[in-house]
Parts: C-alpha cells; sequence; structure tokens
C-alpha cells in the first residue's frame, strides 16, 4: 500500500498541473479575443474620427470659414466699442 500512497500525490501533481495548464490556456485564449476586439474597436473610433474630421472640415469649406477674417472683424468690433 505504501507504494499506492506515494503514486497518489504524484498523480494529484500531475492532475493538478494539466488542470492548471488548460485554465492558463484558455485564459490566454481569452484575453487574446479580447485584446483582438479592443484593436478592432480602437481602429473603427480612429476612421470614425478621421471621416468626422472630413466632414467637418468640408462643412467649413462649405461655409467658406477657412481663413475668413470674422474673428477679427468681432474683435474690432468691440474696440470700436470701447
Amino acid at each position: 500500500m505504501d507504494g499506492h500512497d506515494t503514486d497518489d500525490p504524484k498523480q494529484s501533481t500531475a492532475d493538478m498541473t494539466v488542470f492548471v495548464q488548460n485554465l492558463l490556456q484558455q485564459m490566454q485564449s481569452r484575453f487574446q479575443a479580447m485584446s483582438d476586439s479592443i484593436i478592432s474597436k480602437i481602429d473603427e473610433m480612429g476612421n470614425r474620427i478621421d471621416e468626422l474630421e472630413q466632414s467637418i472640415n468640408d462643412l467649413r469649406a462649405e461655409m467658406g470659414q477657412e481663413g475668413s477674417p470674422s474673428r477679427k472683424d468681432e474683435t474690432k468690433g468691440a474696440d470700436d466699442s470701447a
């Protein structure tokens, strides 16, 4: 029986090692999936920001505000009233 008792701890240790390895592999897979998802969403947000920036520039060009002196006129009017 002594030989059988010494095998149980070895088997238990081997089982625990396999369990921990499987658990670590599952965790690694989940973290990789989350990482890929986060990177994908960041890329998508970057693209949307680029599109928004382009839309703003297009609107500014349509309104003729690019390089317009409207702010200078506003400050000039404030200086005149002072």
